[in-house]
């Protein structure tokens, strides 16, 4: 297919530069830019946090607590 398209500087400047690389055509070097952004867009895997039981030996509803357990006590 044929169409007419502008790039910005430095994405000619890409394409230029893959071309001079590979001794690539115009059509060849785009082409493959645009399949390399593609098949780079693919969402990343879903994030799944991993927890364990962990089996909390302190009141974590009172906060100062904990606070004060993980970091020491408060200074004066």
């Amino acid at each position: 297919m044929r169409t007419t398209v502008t790039f910005d500087d430095d994405t000619f400047a890409a394409v230029e530069r893959l071309r001079r690389e590979r001794r690539l055509g115009l059509s060849a070097a785009v082409d493959e830019l645009l399949r390399r952004g593609l098949r780079s867009s693919d969402a990343p895997p879903a994030f799944v946090q991993r927890t364990s039981p962990g089996h909390a030996r302190v009141d974590v509803r009172d906060v100062a607590e904990v606070l004060e357990l993980l970091e020491g006590p408060a200074s004066p």
